[in-house]
């Protein structure tokens, strides 16, 4: 048993040190909030935490759902990744949901189903059903959630991941399994996963599997029986971390899981520049609808097309392109818009900014902050300072008013 509870302890071991005091007139960087339900099915009540997208208050479009298991000893870093992925256009921006355990004993009760010899197992059939009947429910009630979720776990967490998988109700449709403790039962699960992979009915689900240098955990045996079935419609990964320990291994596999779910979400401007043209591109982007959780663009996927259409000398088919894109991809439209403006402001052409920003205005561009900036730019250029000052300064309003980063805040002072 010696072994083993040096694997528990990546539960909540660390969460009792004392953080220094904040000093005086700090403001705090929150990442998140801790919230709580009473669950009727543990018969306790149970914390969660939750952390928004960066302009999630600022649009009323859906976001996939992001589940972490062990979230006090994982949520901030799982938080922290996928805001700065979607920052940087990797991946679409998310709702990250921490499931909270309550101590050690709790994190090894809830993860493992009943085995003979192991009293302190046993929890996971309840845990399971907590999660999809009360606790996913409830974030979707509370928060606009689109559907897809993905349920991701280290250690136990990861044994739990691929156990939540396997059941025919599951309300996830995508799982990460990092270091998963398929050690537990005798390395029942390596067989058992296999065959629900197998007699899977329907789709089968993405699966990213890692594991770093570490022995005796049955990844590897999962990985073999993987491979043996031969799947070749099946999206799935496994990654070896030999430099990463147990505990390292987390944060470079929880990136990398995120990588490979939506590989390919977000061409730079080199690959713009392969495509032909902007329907090309154009149309490249719709394919990515047909991608796990579809397409839309956010503001770095904005910005670099713009600069494509600027540096390919495109400019003069400005109004074809946003005709094409509100057509294809009308969800995307303002977005685009802004930051051809952004291009048009910068060259000198303010008219040509106004313009295509006057044509979305009641289409949701005058509920976004970005737009109020950069038609403050197009009137300040018309010599109308005035109107564009007000326009500065509703641009100011929303941002506070929608919490945009401060990042944001900062681009269009």
């Amino acid at each position: 048993m010696c072994f083993k509870r040096i694997l528990f302890c990546c539960g909540l071991l660390l969460t009792n040190m004392v953080t220094a005091a904040s000093p005086e007139n700090a403001t705090p960087i929150i990442s998140g909030y801790t919230h709580s339900i009473q669950s009727s099915v543990l018969s306790q009540q149970r914390r969660y935490m939750v952390s928004l997208p960066e302009n999630y208050h600022e649009s009323s479009q859906a976001y996939a759902t992001l589940y972490v298991i062990d979230s006090d000893f994982q949520f901030q870093h799982v938080a922290m990744v996928a805001n700065n992925m979607a920052r940087m256009g990797k991946i679409p921006p998310m709702i990250v949901v921490g499931i909270a355990n309550q101590g050690n004993d709790d994190y090894v009760l809830q993860n493992t189903w009943s085995v003979d010899g192991e009293k302190d197992f046993g929890g996971a059939a309840n845990y399971y059903r907590y999660i999809k009947d009360e606790l996913v429910p409830l974030v979707d009630k509370k928060y606009r959630s689109n559907g897809n979720r993905i349920m991701s776990g280290y250690s136990l967490g990861g044994l739990f991941t691929t156990y939540t998988m396997c059941q025919n109700d599951t309300p996830f449709n995508a799982f990460f399994a990092m270091s998963p403790s398929y050690w537990v039962d005798k390395y029942s699960a390596t067989k058992s996963i296999a065959k629900c992979i197998k007699d899977y009915q329907g789709q089968r689900p993405p699966l990213f599997l890692s594991v770093a240098n570490e022995e005796g955990m049955g990844v590897t045996k999962l990985r073999d029986n993987l491979k043996a079935l031969a799947l070749n419609d099946w999206n799935w990964q496994f990654q070896h971390y030999p430099q990463e320990n147990h505990f390292s291994t987390a944060l470079p596999a929880m990136h990398d899981a995120l990588t490979f779910l939506y590989d390919g979400f977000y061409q730079d401007i080199y690959q713009l520049k392969q495509h032909q043209d902007y329907q090309a591109v154009i149309a490249s982007f719709k394919q990515r609808q047909q991608d796990y959780n579809g397409f839309r663009i956010e503001w770095l996927q904005g910005y670099k097309f713009a600069h494509y259409v600027f540096g390919t000398k495109q400019t003069d088919q400005i109004k074809q392109i946003l005709s094409l894109v509100e057509k294809e991809l009308p969800d995307s439209l303002v977005m685009i818009t802004n930051y051809l403006a952004k291009g048009l402001n910068t060259t000198k052409q303010p008219q040509q900014a106004k313009d295509i920003l006057d044509a979305v205005k009641h289409k949701g561009g005058d509920k976004i902050a970005l737009w109020h900036h950069q038609y403050s730019l197009a009137l300040t250029g018309l010599n109308q300072s005035a109107l564009a000052a007000k326009h500065q300064a509703q641009a100011m309003k929303l941002a506070r008013q929608y919490k945009l980063p401060m990042w944001q805040i900062w681009e269009m002072k």
